[in-house]
């Protein structure tokens, strides 16, 4: 892949990961580092052009993500899940595009998704309120993407969600709502909305985002904003991951090159050690392969004119999750062959584990229900159990 940001991730790597531990003990990426990610311009890929971004091929992206997240976990979660933010944003009305972009293409937004608030109509939008976890990377945002419910909903009375944006002087940050075991830099904390005005051209039906209406009303006829959203976010996330499980082979492989165990017992000698490590770098490379070969090859069906099914829809979910667990219990078998010292605060292996399984906790990765509904999908039946609102 060729894209300009990767010659910038390359130079970069050795900073990145020289203040990996600062991102954890400050709660968050340091201003520097995210300057840093700012002059690479990874969060402005999927950005369209006609607003500073480069409207790039979303194996680009993913692949740009995974790299950053070798170097340092935190910077490379808070690339995937902001940089995500801008694709959404290219299908919101104009006005707003030109509010968050129009003095500075390098604006980054905040979310969550989860539709943990209330959007309550009132003339010319809504009232919003609630409180939100998990805002990755959120104290270097301007701008936030709400999920919310909107009671009462439309004209047959059930509820729906919209998305909702709002600057930064419209919702509250929770400082102390971010005390964890793994990814502490990536400043996941708690935003708050008290009762706060949105214009109806700030918000976006969460329906249309997801089944592709809201790129056709956008007229984003291009191929990347007509990708489904089941598709780039969770990919998205799943990058991020694959980073970082990547990070952990890398660096038990640099641990065991140079150790010798409590026999003296040389580990890049030892049998098991290497296949171990071997079978681990293979399945991998499995995984980063799949995640791109899914959303290359739908990316240029769509180039071609393809109408985007249910059951692709369906497929890339059932993949991505199956790629994030293939992809983490390969680093576990890299991890748990290092021995005891590993664990030590002083290993950066540990932090790259550490940040692996805080982040499998995401809610995109829970496998049952969708691997449930794939397999459904595959004998005939439409997706209908949990999980068929994320497709």
């Amino acid at each position: 892949m060729g894209h300009e940001v990767f010659e910038r991730i390359e130079d970069a790597s050795s900073e990145l990961a020289d203040r990996s531990a600062a991102a954890d003990e400050l709660g968050r990426l340091p201003d520097d580092v995210a300057k840093r990610l700012k002059d690479i311009g990874v969060v402005r890929m999927l950005q369209p052009a006609d607003f500073g971004g480069y409207e790039a091929d979303p194996r680009d992206f993913l692949a740009a993500v995974m790299d950053i997240g070798h170097s340092c976990p935190s910077a490379g979660w808070v690339a995937g899940v902001v940089g995500v933010h801008p694709w959404e944003l290219a299908l919101n009305e104009e006005r707003l595009q030109e509010e968050v972009w129009g003095d500075d293409p390098d604006t980054w937004v905040a979310s969550p998704y989860a539709p943990c608030g209330t959007a309550t109509p009132v003339d010319g939008g809504y009232t919003v309120e609630g409180r939100w976890p998990f805002s990755s990377g959120t104290d270097l945002c301007d701008w936030v993407v709400l999920g919310a419910m909107v009671p009462g909903g439309g004209t047959d009375g059930v509820p729906f969600m919209v998305h909702v944006m709002l600057p930064r002087a419209d919702y509250e940050i929770d400082a102390d709502s971010w005390k964890v075991m793994g990814l502490e830099g990536t400043g996941s904390k708690d935003v708050a909305v008290r009762g706060a005005f949105v214009p109806s051209y700030r918000t976006i039906d969460a329906t249309k985002v997801m089944d592709g209406r809201a790129a056709a009303e956008a007229g984003r006829t291009e191929p990347l904003y007509r990708m489904p959203w089941s598709t780039i976010f969770p990919c998205s996330v799943a990058a991020g991951l694959l980073g970082i499980a990547e990070g952990v082979l890398e660096h038990a492989l640099e641990y065991q090159a140079g150790r010798v165990n409590a026999v003296g017992v040389a580990q890049v000698s030892d049998p098991h050690t290497r296949r171990t490590l071997g079978e681990a770098a293979a399945d991998l490379r499995g995984a980063r392969a799949q995640l791109l070969y899914d959303v290359g090859e739908l990316y240029e069906r769509l180039a071609d004119g393809y109408q985007v099914t249910m059951a692709d829809r369906v497929a890339i979910r059932r993949d991505q999750v199956r790629v994030a667990w293939r992809a983490v219990d390969a680093a576990d078998r890299a991890f748990t062959c290092c021995g005891g010292n590993a664990v030590r605060l002083d290993k950066p292996v540990q932090r790259f584990w550490r940040a692996m399984h805080a982040g499998m906790n995401h809610a995109v990765f829970v496998p049952g229900p969708v691997y449930d509904d794939a397999a459904g999908m595959l004998m005939g039946e439409d997706p209908s159990g949990p999980a068929a609102v994320t497709f």
